[in-house]
């Protein structure tokens, strides 16, 4: 793996241009207040939030172009949006679960701007020591960050949006029609519903005789997202990644989903309920008895199979941070030697982030406010004062956790719940031990839960917007400022926000379903309710144990187990393609040389380009704007949703036109870049 220390960035160390400037700050204050506001309904609404890192940069360079502003100011701009965004997935996914919970009556605005507020800024400072750790050292290919360097140097093209360059070799043009592709085919799905966007299907396998008794009917479910994003993930992660992807969707979802059901027979879902009467028809596309079956295998997957992912994230990820204890301690070791008053090397101007000493010295006082606030919720303050340190110290791990996997797989697919639920499960067993349960102790469970994953959704989102800023020359300390701004900015419209939607529609209705935090409230009674399925997060340790044993990544995996099957495929399917770009290369050019150059250097590379650099990059380019068309488009629809204007044509649209024109894109992934090689050979 060759070092990301000495990368040639865009923009060039050595260069300065302006960056952290009044412009680029307040568009990104304006960005992380509307698509925090966006995502925070979009997530209470339908359970999950549209990353901000790729529709921001668009936004950002909308705005900041009649100014003339330069690639690092639109940079900057993006990292406020995307600070809105995962912050609003931090609050989400954890304060609506005190409503559900009945800890509130109503959302508490103060209370909630402080916990978002503490979370983020926290999730912001622990990313400082692990930049370097995750970002440099490592060689994870952070598939957003790669596409959104692509969209700022092809859309800005040189240091501002006036440079008018010709880009040689390759050709802008194919982002715009990713764009295009993946808008309209989002809009067709989530706005106008004329085709689906997720399809569902079950069959029966035949009877078999388990315990005695006449045979159970044994049932198999597949289901595929035709999602030109995901499409274009996979292809950017590559064919090894998104095979383990795969791997844990075939676990969860065609060996342990099926065996439970065929144990237990399928859960059947109470139709008296008006949501899940409205969910099961939406599975089965319109067929009552189709839905109810899929339904029951959901059931399956949310009550058992996601734990045994969840335990297998808790081991992975804690084996991650074993495994980057090198790159870790080292940012440790400068801190230490900066708070001790030490000479610290002079870095570049790419390498210098916040002053450690004050990172370190801020994390500290933060305690302070978390241990009150924690105090004054429950009145516990000697228990309070331990959760608090638990609290900082826990948001360092979801932090590194989250940032790797959002390195590993982009933070559309970074399961945030998932290292929310690790974080809650330590925490509730925690307070077991303090010998504290009931009810009594739900509200402090969730407050502490959401603080960590404010943080660590924070650092998930930031640390894809750090990596597009290595690419294009962006300096850390300046980005990181930005990020603290945008978390600042939106905190308290955030709390506004959640707070409205529950007076207008409430938490937990079906106009405001909140799956999420439904989830956190079904964790918190679990545990300290004494009814946790305990085995099946121990039996997904035991699994990650042995993929450790057999030097296998575990995280892919547990993901794969977590996330519905329904986005493994798409993932996988976008590796496929790019295991066939890149057999094709090596029968073309020669193999072993091809990894000269890599994915992050294609991305920003405007001259010189060779044919099989050609190649990738068109495909990068292509498809960063598979998944900018597709976020952008969610964003608009979700605005649509809010303003409350209906477009859908169809309750139940056609399936097949769906999966027809999915395999259509991924038919011109594979094409669109080896087009020249066909045509050379015809």
């Amino acid at each position: 793996m060759a070092s990301r220390e000495d990368f040639k960035s865009f923009i060039p160390a050595s260069k300065t241009i302006p960056e952290l400037t009044l412009k680029a700050v307040l568009v990104g204050m304006v960005l992380a207040v509307i698509l925090g506001a966006a995502n925070a309904y979009l997530g209470l609404y339908a359970g999950m939030t549209v990353s901000a890192v790729i529709p921001g940069a668009v936004m950002a360079f909308a705005f900041l172009r009649p100014f003339k502003g330069t690639i690092l100011e639109v940079n900057l701009s993006m990292m406020g949006a995307a600070s809105g965004e995962a912050l609003a997935a931090g609050v989400i996914f954890t304060i609506p679960a005190l409503v559900l919970l009945g800890t509130w009556s109503s959302i508490h605005y103060v209370e909630t701007t402080i916990v978002a507020a503490l979370g983020g800024v926290l999730g912001v400072l622990w990313m400082v020591p692990l930049r370097r750790a995750l970002i440099t050292k490592t060689d994870l290919p952070f598939p957003e960050g790669i596409a959104v360097a692509a969209v700022l140097t092809t859309t800005v093209g040189g240091e501002t949006a006036k440079t008018e360059e010709k880009t040689r070799g390759v050709s802008g043009i194919w982002m715009i029609i990713g764009v295009l592709i993946a808008g309209l085919f989002k809009l067709a799905q989530v706005g106008f519903k004329v085709v689906s966007g997720t399809i569902h299907g079950i069959i029966d396998i035949g009877k078999y005789n388990i315990g005695g008794g006449g045979g159970k009917p044994a049932y198999l479910y597949g289901g595929i997202a035709t999602s030109p994003a995901l499409l274009g993930v996979g292809w950017i992660i590559g064919p090894r990644i998104s095979s383990f992807v795969f791997v844990g969707g075939l676990i969860g979802w065609v060996i342990l989903a099926p065996l439970i059901a065929l144990a237990t027979g399928l859960p059947t879902p109470p139709l008296s309920d008006p949501q899940v009467y409205k969910d099961v028809l939406n599975l089965g596309g319109g067929d009552l008895q189709t839905g109810s079956l899929i339904w029951g295998f959901f059931k399956i997957w949310g009550d058992y199979i996601r734990y045994i992912g969840v335990g297998a994230m808790v081991v992975g990820g804690l084996y991650t941070i074993f495994k980057l204890r090198a790159n870790l301690a080292s940012g440790i070791r400068e801190a230490i030697i900066g708070i001790r008053g030490g000479e610290v090397v002079a870095k570049k101007r790419t390498d210098r982030d916040l002053n450690i000493k004050f990172v370190f010295i801020a994390i500290g006082a933060l305690t302070l406010p978390v241990f009150l606030i924690y105090g004054f919720i429950s009145n516990e303050w000697a228990i309070s004062a331990f959760m608090a340190v638990f609290a900082i110290i826990f948001a360092f791990i979801a932090s590194a956790i989250a940032g790797y996997m959002a390195g590993l797989l982009g933070s559309s697919n970074n399961p945030i719940s998932g290292v929310t639920v690790s974080v809650l499960l330590i925490t509730c067993l925690v307070l077991l031990g303090f010998g504290i349960s009931g009810t009594g102790a739900f509200g402090i469970a969730i407050l502490i839960a959401a603080v960590i994953c404010c943080g660590a959704a924070i650092s998930g989102d930031v640390l894809q917007s750090m990596a597009c800023g290595q690419m294009v020359g962006a300096t850390p300390r300046n980005q990181q400022i930005a990020e603290m701004i945008g978390v600042l900015s939106a905190a308290p419209i955030l709390a506004l926000v959640v707070q409205a939607l529950d007076e207008a529609y409430h938490i937990g209705s079906p106009n405001l379903a909140a799956p999420q935090a439904f989830l956190m409230a079904g964790i918190v009674k679990g545990v300290l309710g004494g009814e946790m399925v305990w085995p099946f997060v121990l039996a997904g340790m035991v699994l990650a144990f042995v993929l450790i044993l057999i030097d296998l990544p575990v995280l892919p995996v547990a993901i794969g187990i977590y996330l519905p099957f329904t986005l493994s495929i798409p993932i996988f399917g976008g590796g496929i393609v790019r295991y066939f770009t890149n057999k094709y290369i090596e029968k073309k050019y020669g193999s072993a040389e091809e990894e000269e150059i890599s994915d992050w250097e294609l991305a920003i590379k405007q001259t010189g380009v060779k044919p099989k650099e050609k190649i990738i990059r068109t495909g990068l380019l292509l498809t960063a704007g598979l998944i900018a068309g597709e976020a952008l488009m969610g964003v608009i629809v979700a605005f649509l949703i809010i303003s409350g204007l209906q477009l859908a044509i169809f309750p139940y649209p056609p399936v097949w036109p769906a999966l027809l024109i999915w395999l259509f894109i991924a038919v011109l992934l594979a094409y669109i870049p080896l087009r020249e090689i066909f045509a050379k050979e015809e």
